[in-house]
C-alpha cells in the first residue's frame, strides 16, 4: 500500500509528516482491501486543510475533508471520517439481507 503526501501553499514539518502516515496507515485496520492513501495538505491564512483519498480495490474513491486551526487536529478529524466511510464501505460489502 502507496500513501502519498502532498502540500499545497506551504510546507510542514517532518514530525507532521510521519504523525500522518502513521495515522493513516490505520485505515488498513478497517478494511484490508486499499491500493493507496493519498493525503493533501493545503495551508490558508487561517486555518488547515487536510482531504485524504483512499483508493480501494474494485470500488470508487473514498475522500474525507477537515479543516481546522491546528494542523494536528485536522488531521485526526479527517482520518476519523475516512475511517467511518471505510467502516461503512465494507459493512455494505458484507451485507447479507440483500434487498
Amino acid at each position: 500500500m502507496q500513501i502519498i503526501l502532498t502540500n499545497r501553499h506551504g510546507s510542514i514539518p517532518d514530525s507532521m509528516e510521519t504523525y500522518a502516515r502513521t495515522k493513516a496507515e490505520r485505515l488498513t485496520k478497517y478494511f484490508d482491501r486499499i491500493e493507496s492513501i493519498e493525503l493533501i495538505f493545503d495551508h490558508t491564512k487561517s486555518e488547515h486543510d487536510v482531504e485524504i483519498i483512499v483508493n480501494v480495490e474494485q470500488s470508487s474513491d473514498i475522500v474525507a475533508h477537515a479543516s481546522n486551526d491546528d494542523l494536528r487536529t485536522a488531521i485526526d478529524q479527517c482520518v476519523d471520517r475516512a475511517s467511518r466511510q471505510v467502516s461503512d464501505h465494507k459493512s455494505k460489502l458484507r451485507d447479507d439481507k440483500h434487498n
